[in-house]
């Protein structure tokens, strides 16, 4: 099959549990120099510092300032780990990175609209084997936490939607199905996403669903509404990042490594 035109596709680079340090610096500017020849914005699935501190965020804007591409980010658990998530989120912003909780970002691609829509996301478990909001304040707190981000990411989506974008992409950093923890051991499912992020992402509807976060996961995973989801967590794309094109001739869009 031939590839559909430049125009008609949009190449959406994504990464996610790069954890740098202070001693990363140079680690992955190299590799991302070659973004604007292959790519239309960067994803950046959480888990981007090591324990969450200011300094390692300033470490990943020296990596990806200047890519030649927009770049979008959520933040993951390690980004939250020193209670300095609003200062990591900060310099971020400083560095040109749009960073999501619960909002969205509108890119232009050529003459498309691209929206991604992101949050972290929390835990909870998936369907048949979830927490639910009942019993213990300490429960209700928890499972909660997921059910609020969930109902954000749907709001996000939804104004993508009706801001005609062509392109709506919802970017995690905790996962929203099982499929993509395929690998994992079955006991810390529950902690590695929640079953109302995919329900968020169906309900709004989405053409990609990216996320990190489960190491030992799996690439290709798919929601109940039929959203193709990525894990691009690095130890399991085993790359600097990994490349989807989405088509946008009006009909869903399909997705693959290129």
């Amino acid at each position: 099959m031939s590839a559909a035109p430049a125009s008609d596709v949009v190449r959406v680079a994504a990464v996610g549990d790069v954890h740098l340090g202070q001693d990363c610096r140079g680690l992955l500017r190299p590799a991302l120099s070659v973004l604007p020849e292959c790519a239309d914005l960067l994803l950046l699935a959480g888990d981007l510092t090591r324990h969450g501190t200011a300094e390692e965020a300033a470490v990943v804007v020296e990596e990806v300032r200047d890519a030649g591409v927009p770049v979008v980010a959520v933040l993951g658990n390690h980004d939250y780990h020193s209670g300095q998530e609003a200062e990591v989120s900060q310099v971020l912003r400083d560095g040109g990175v749009s960073v999501l909780e619960g909002d969205a970002v509108v890119v232009k691609v050529a003459e498309h609209k691209v929206g991604v829509a992101g949050t972290k996301g929390f835990c909870g478990g998936f369907v048949g084997a979830s927490a639910s909001e009942f019993g213990e304040p300490e429960m209700k707190a928890f499972v909660r936490t997921s059910r609020l981000s969930a109902e954000r990411l749907a709001a996000a989506l939804a104004e993508l939607s009706a801001d005609s974008c062509a392109v709506r992409i919802a970017l995690t950093h905790f996962s929203p199905v099982p499929d993509t923890l395929a690998g994992e051991p079955l006991g810390i499912y529950p902690f590695l996403g929640s079953y109302l992020l995919a329900e968020a992402i169906d309900s709004a509807g989405a053409d990609l669903a990216v996320h990190g976060h489960a190491h030992l996961g799996t690439e290709h995973g798919i929601t109940a509404g039929g959203v193709r989801v990525r894990n691009v967590a690095q130890p399991v794309i085993r790359r600097a990042f990994a490349l989807y094109r989405l088509p946008v001739n009006g009909h869903r869009a399909q997705t693959g490594d290129v």
